[in-house]
C-alpha cells in the first residue's frame, strides 16, 4: 500500500493501492494456483539501456530543458536490470521455488534518484524537488515502496548492489 516506513518483505501481505498493483497481484495469485514449481520475482524502479525508463527520461528532459522537477515524497529502491538478471540466473538453477523481492539495495526518493542521474550523466541541469500533490498523475503511487530481498539472502544470496553504485556503473558501462 505504500504506508510502511520499513522495507517490505515477501512475508508481508500485499495491499496494492492502484489498479496496476492489483492486477500484478492477481497475476501472482493465478500463478500460485496453477503452478507448484514457480518463481515469482517482484521488482521496482527498474531501468536499463533498452526501452523507456525513468533514468533515460530524466537524462533526456534534463538535457533538453536544462531543468527537471521531481517528486521528493515517494521512496523506493532503483533496480539495475543487470543485477536483476544476474539474480534470476542464479535462482533458476535451483529448486528454491517461491516469491522473491529483487531490487537494488538502499532507498531514495525519485528526486534523489534524479539528482544522481543528472550527476552521473554529466548533465548541467537543475533538479528541483516537489511533492506528489504538486505533480498530480491519474495513477495513485505508493509513498513507500522499498523491497527487502530477504528470500534472496535466505537462498542464493543477495548480491544486488546499492542503488547508487549500480546507477554509477550503468553510466560507466554505456553500450556502444
Amino acid at each position: 500500500s505504500g504506508d510502511s516506513t520499513t522495507p517490505y518483505t515477501e512475508c508481508d501481505i500485499p495491499t496494492p493501492c492502484s489498479v496496476y498493483g492489483k492486477t500484478k497481484l492477481l497475476g501472482e495469485e493465478y500463478v500460485k494456483t496453477f503452478c507448484k514449481r514457480r518463481f515469482i520475482i517482484r521488482t521496482a524502479w527498474l531501468y536499463s539501456h533498452k526501452g523507456k525508463n525513468f533514468v533515460k527520461t530524466i537524462a533526456r528532459l534534463a538535457t533538453t530543458n536544462g531543468e527537471v522537477k521531481v517528486v521528493n515524497d515517494q521512496v523506493g529502491s532503483p533496480t539495475n536490470v543487470a543485477d536483476l538478471a544476474h539474480h534470476i540466473f542464479k535462482l533458476i538453477g535451483t529448486e528454491e521455488y517461491g516469491t522473491y523481492h529483487g531490487s537494488g539495495n538502499g532507498e531514495c526518493s525519485w528526486y534523489d534518484f534524479a539528482c544522481k542521474i543528472v550527476e552521473y550523466a554529466g548533465i548541467s541541469a537543475a533538479v528541483t524537488p516537489c511533492t506528489t500533490a504538486e505533480f498530480p498523475t491519474p495513477t495513485k503511487r505508493p509513498a513507500y515502496s522499498v523491497l527487502d530481498n530477504l528470500m534472496f539472502r535466505s537462498t542464493v544470496g543477495d548480491e544486488f548492489r546499492h542503488w547508487d553504485e549500480a546507477l554509477k556503473a550503468f553510466f560507466l558501462n554505456k553500450p556502444t
